[in-house]
C-alpha cells in the first residue's frame, strides 16, 4: 500500500475509529497496549477473515467474557504455517462492550496470492486457527469460489456451510446475504425449531429491532459449528440482502416493519452496526454508512463487483394486489405497465450504477462479475399459472403448459388459444430485477453494451438454484447468471406445497416455459461452487440430504460451464 493510498485508507476509516485496528509492517502496536495482561475470555464464536486485497486481510474474533468488566485485552498471530512456527505479525487488541467485544484487525502490507494462518489469545485460552488467504495480482490461471446465501437458523443445521468448508483450494467465498433473518419464534421457517434443537434464545426469540436484539442474533448464529467452519476455512466477501435488517427492504421501509415497531432509520442503522462489528468485512465509507458496494480484482482475471440492491436506493416494491379492483377482480394491466416500466423506478440508484458502469470501464479483467442479491434473469411466466387459487391444480396446469409450448417448438399447430396461454407472460417475482426493468435495461447498456464487456452474475434471495441467461430488450444476450440455493430457508417448493416429484416437474417445466431460464432446481438446499479460468466458469451447484440435524450426506449434483 503507497503512503498516499494508506493516508486515504486512514481517512476513510475516521468514521469508524475503535472498531477497526490496523496493522501494518510499520505500526505495530503500542506499548501501553503490550504491557496490558490478557483477559479471561472464551472463543464461543470461531474466527473469520475478510474482504482480502493482495496486500490486506481483516481477521475477525468475538470475546466472551463472564467478568464485569468494561474491556478486554486480546492477542493475536498471524503466521505462513498452520504450526505457528514462522509468525510474521503479531499483536495485542483491545475491546469493550461498545463493539459487542468483537475483534477486526485490518493486517496489511501482506504479499499477494498468499496463504496466512491466524489465532487470537486469551490468558488461558486461544481461539481455533483460521485460513486466509490474499488476492493475485498476476499470472492468475484459477480462482474457486463458495457462493452461499439464505442460512435461517430456526429452520435447520447449516449443513451447506460444513460442506462448502471441507472444498480443497478455496480462495474465496461470496456471501450474498440473509446471513441472519429477523423473524421470531412462531414465525417464519420455525416450525420444527424445538423439534430439532434450533430454538433461538429465550432473550431474542422475538422479532428483532434494537442493536441489542441485532447482536444476540448474530451470536446465536454463530454458534453454528457449520458456519464457524467456513469462515475458519475462507475470507468472506459478503453483502447484505433484506433479513438483515426486515423483510422486503427497501430505502425508506420494509415489509417486515410496522409503525409500532418504532423508527425505520433508527432500526436500520442498528442493524448496520451489528452486521459491521459481526462480519469481517472493511466499510467503504465507515461503520456508520450504509454505502457497502465495492470491486475486488482477482489480477487481471476477475473484476469482482458487490452491489447492494436492497438498502441505499431500492424504491417500494410494486404489488399486484394494488392493481386489482377489489369488486371486479380485474387487473388493471394499463396503470400496472406503466409504473412497472417507469424510467424513475431504481434498484441500484444512479450513483451505485454510475460507480460501477466506472468501475467496470476501469477493469482489464477478463470476467465482469456482479456478485448481488435478487435474480437479474427475466423470470416470466404464464399468468394462468399465477391465476389458480387452488395450488393442488397448479401441476396439472404446467403439464398443459409444457404439451404446448413442446408442440410450438417441435411447429405443431396449435390453436390461437393455447399460443395466448403460453405467451401470455407476467413476472413472478416483482422484488427481483423483474420489478425494476428500466434501471436493468440502462445497467444493461452502459456496463455491456457500450463497453462491449458481458457480465457474470452471482444471485441468492430466492432459496432455490437457477442458471439464466441475460438478455437485453432487444433479445440479445449480455451475460450469464448462476443463482445459489438457500442453506436452510424453504424455497419455492415450499410455498407452493410440492412433493419431491412435483417439484422435480416443475423445475423441468419452469426451464421450458421461461425463455431465458436453462435450469433450476426446487427442491433441495445447499451452496455453489464458481471455478473460473480464463477459458470458463464451471459452476457446480451441490445439494444437501438434510438440514434437521448435522449429519448429512450429497443428496444430488449439477455442473454447468459458460465459456463466455
Amino acid at each position: 500500500m503507497t503512503l498516499s493510498s494508506r493516508r486515504n485508507f486512514l481517512k476513510t476509516s475516521a468514521a469508524s475509529i475503535f472498531t477497526v485496528a490496523v496493522s501494518s509492517a510499520i505500526t505495530g502496536c503500542a506499548q501501553t497496549l503490550m504491557s496490558k495482561p490478557l483477559s479471561v475470555i472464551e472463543f464461543k464464536h470461531g474466527v473469520a477473515s475478510g474482504d482480502p486485497l493482495s496486500n490486506a486481510l481483516i481477521i475477525w474474533t468475538r470475546a466472551t467474557t463472564s467478568q464485569l468488566t468494561s474491556e478486554v485485552t486480546v492477542a493475536w498471530e498471524l503466521a505462513s504455517d498452520s504450526q505457528f512456527k514462522n509468525i510474521i505479525r503479531s499483536g495485542r487488541e483491545q475491546t469493550d462492550k461498545s463493539r459487542d467485544f468483537t475483534i477486526k484487525i485490518d493486517v496489511q502490507d501482506l504479499t499477494p496470492n498468499t496463504e496466512y494462518f491466524y489465532r487470537f489469545i486469551g490468558l488461558n485460552t486461544q481461539s481455533p486457527i483460521g485460513r486466509a488467504k490474499t488476492l493475485p495480482v498476476s499470472n492468475v490461471e484459477q480462482i474457486k469460489m463458495v457462493v452461499v446465501s439464505c442460512s435461517n437458523y430456526p429452520a435447520g443445521y447449516f449443513n451447506a456451510y460444513t460442506d462448502a468448508a471441507k472444498q480443497e483450494d478455496l480462495d474465496v467465498v461470496l456471501h450474498l446475504g440473509d446471513y441472519i433473518y429477523e423473524y421470531p419464534m412462531g414465525g417464519y421457517a420455525t416450525q420444527n425449531a424445538e423439534k430439532i434443537g434450533r430454538q433461538l434464545a429465550a432473550d431474542n426469540s422475538g422479532e428483532i429491532i434494537t442493536l441489542s436484539d441485532y447482536r444476540k442474533r448474530y451470536a446465536i448464529y454463530r454458534t453454528d459449528k457449520g458456519l464457524q467452519a467456513l469462515h475458519a476455512a475462507a475470507p468472506f466477501i459478503a453483502i447484505w440482502d433484506d433479513h438483515e435488517v426486515a423483510n422486503d427492504t427497501y430505502k425508506e421501509g420494509a415489509e417486515n416493519h410496522t409503525p409500532d415497531e418504532g423508527d425505520f432509520f433508527k432500526r436500520r442503522a442498528s442493524a448496520i452496526q451489528a452486521y459491521y462489528e459481526w462480519l469481517p468485512i472493511r466499510p467503504p465509507r465507515g461503520e456508520q454508512s450504509p454505502q457497502i458496494y465495492r470491486t475486488f480484482d482477482f489480477g487481471n482475471l476477475i473484476s469482482l463487483h458487490m452491489l447492494d440492491t436492497r438498502v441505499i436506493a431500492r424504491d417500494k416494491q410494486l404489488a399486484y394486489s394494488d392493481y386489482k379492483n377489489l369488486e371486479t377482480k380485474q387487473m388493471d394491466v394499463a396503470r400496472f405497465a406503466s409504473d412497472l416500466n417507469s424510467p424513475k423506478r431504481q434498484l441500484l440508484g444512479s450513483t451505485q450504477l454510475n460507480w460501477l458502469t466506472s468501475a467496470i470501464t476501469q477493469s482489464n479483467a477478463k470476467w465482469q462479475v456482479l456478485g448481488q442479491q435478487v435474480l437479474m434473469t427475466k423470470m416470466w411466466l404464464p399468468t394462468e399459472i399465477f391465476s389458480q387459487s387452488d395450488r393442488t391444480k397448479i401441476p396439472e396446469v404446467l403439464k398443459e403448459l409444457v404439451a404446448i409450448k413442446k408442440a410450438v417448438l417441435a411447429n405443431k399447430a396449435v390453436t390461437p388459444e393455447q399460443l395466448a396461454r403460453i405467451n401470455t407472460l407476467m413476472p413472478y417475482n416483482l422484488d427481483a430485477w423483474d420489478g425494476y426493468p428500466s434501471e436493468r435495461e440502462a445497467l444493461y447498456k452502459k456496463s455491456v453494451t457500450t463497453l462491449n464487456k458481458k457480465l457474470v452474475v452471482v444471485a441468492g434471495d430466492t432459496h432455490n438454484a437457477w442458471h439464466g441467461i441475460l438478455k437485453n430488450a432487444k433479445g440479445e444476450s449480455v451475460g450469464v447468471e448462476f443463482a445459489t440455493p438457500g442453506v436452510t430457508s424453504p424455497g419455492m417448493e415450499h410455498y407452493l406445497a410440492l412433493n419431491t416429484a412435483q417439484a422435480k416437474q416443475m423445475a423441468d417445466s419452469l426451464s421450458l416455459l421461461i425463455n431465458d431460464l436453462n435450469y433450476c432446481d426446487l427442491s433441495h438446499r445447499g451452496y455453489m461452487i464458481l471455478t473460473i479460468t480464463n477459458e470458463q466458469i464451471t459452476t457446480d451447484w451441490r445439494y444437501i440430504d438434510n438440514i434437521d440435524s448435522p449429519i448429512y450426506n450429497i443428496a444430488a449434483q449439477q455442473q454447468s460451464i459458460y465459456k463466455g
